[in-house]
């Protein structure tokens, strides 16, 4: 006779493995419907004409020019975010997907109104909402499920590798928050080329779903691998060359979500590690707009990293690729150290 708990851990992981492949198949159920609407009401990607810092990409242009010269339609990540959504509401727990699925709808929002106002752009550079306001909007979401965590699940620990438990009392709140906006933003910086953010994702949610596993935490693990299978059916149709992107819904919706996803399984020091191409992403394109202001010159001869690597002449493809070979690794090294460093 099997173990009881053997059994348990069975019907466990066949559970969160259900969800995964109910949600991919139920995004390539929905994929049709938002192929046809997207070109029926031409949901084109209008790419952005000037840099942050002002200057007219010449650089980027270029190199995406046969991007530039066929309609790809944008704000497929609505297809991902609804069958995540879908799917979560049969795996709802309070201390575990809550905060996780408010996350991906709140930025899910966000950026659909980045989106919506990209789509209805004049042609004149401008590419969605302003930076500002996107930045305080993100903000107030990882306030809001600041508060959540800390006041209503009642957690104020955050684990140090190797250190321990440190107790932060409501200090969590900001903490919170500036990791929702700063993987938030990552993973939208990371969403250049075909296929790249949408892999990465993956492979990041990935890890933590198998951190969740092994800490007990199967409704969580659950929503991760939710977010994994919804992935991989957006993958199908966005590695090289994309049929759509996933715009600004997708992107704020799976970064913010994934900070979430560290906090509770109280990882947090370990997300920059699976999250390694991300904070590389995110750094290079700040350390470009830091050296433009203050020292008049480029570091990269175009950011974020993966359009400098294009400009050298990696193709595309190989950019990507490698970028996921990286993750990998990192997720792999991310897990160790959950087992080794005194967490689980």
């Amino acid at each position: 006779m099997k173990d009881l708990t053997f059994v348990n851990l069975t019907q466990e992981l066949s559970s969160t493995f259900i969800l995964s492949v109910a949600a991919f198949l139920l995004a390539m159920f929905l994929t049709p419907i938002y192929t046809f609407l997207a070109y029926r009401y031409k949901f084109w990607k209008r790419q952005r004409s000037t840099s942050t810092t002002g200057e007219v990409l010449e650089i980027f242009t270029k190199l995406h020019a046969d991007k530039f010269k066929r309609n790809i339609p944008t704000m497929a990540g609505l297809v991902f975010v609804a069958a995540i959504s879908v799917v979560t509401l049969f795996n709802l727990d309070r201390g575990e997907t809550y905060l996780p699925l408010a996350a991906l709808v709140g930025g899910a929002f966000v950026g659909l109104m980045d989106d919506i106002i990209n789509l209805r752009g004049n042609g004149n550079g401008v590419a969605g909402l302003r930076s500002s306001l996107k930045f305080a909007m993100i903000s107030a979401i990882g306030l809001g499920l600041g508060w959540y965590f800390f006041a209503k699940i009642g957690i104020d620990v955050v684990h140090v590798p190797f250190l321990g438990d440190w107790t932060l009392g409501w200090l969590i709140i900001p903490l919170f928050a500036f990791v929702v906006v700063a993987t938030g933003n990552a993973v939208n910086i990371s969403d250049g080329l075909d296929g790249l953010a949408g892999g990465l994702v993956s492979i990041s949610y990935g890890a933590f779903g198998i951190i969740a596993l092994l800490e007990g935490q199967f409704f969580l693990a659950g929503f991760c691998f939710t977010v994994v299978g919804a992935l991989l059916s957006y993958l199908w149709f966005n590695i090289y060359p994309a049929r759509f992107f996933m715009g600004d819904v997708g992107s704020f919706a799976l970064g913010t979500s994934l900070g979430v996803v560290a906090i509770l399984t109280n990882t947090l020091f370990l997300l920059p590690i699976i999250g390694i191409v991300f904070v590389v992403e995110a750094g290079s394109s700040l350390v470009q707009i830091i050296s433009k202001r203050v020292f008049k010159r480029r570091v990269f001869i175009s950011a974020p990293i993966h359009h400098h690597l294009e400009a050298i002449g990696w193709p595309e493809t190989k950019v990507t690729m490698r970028f996921w070979v990286i993750a990998y690794v990192a997720a792999f090294v991310g897990v160790l150290l959950a087992l080794v460093g005194g967490h689980i």
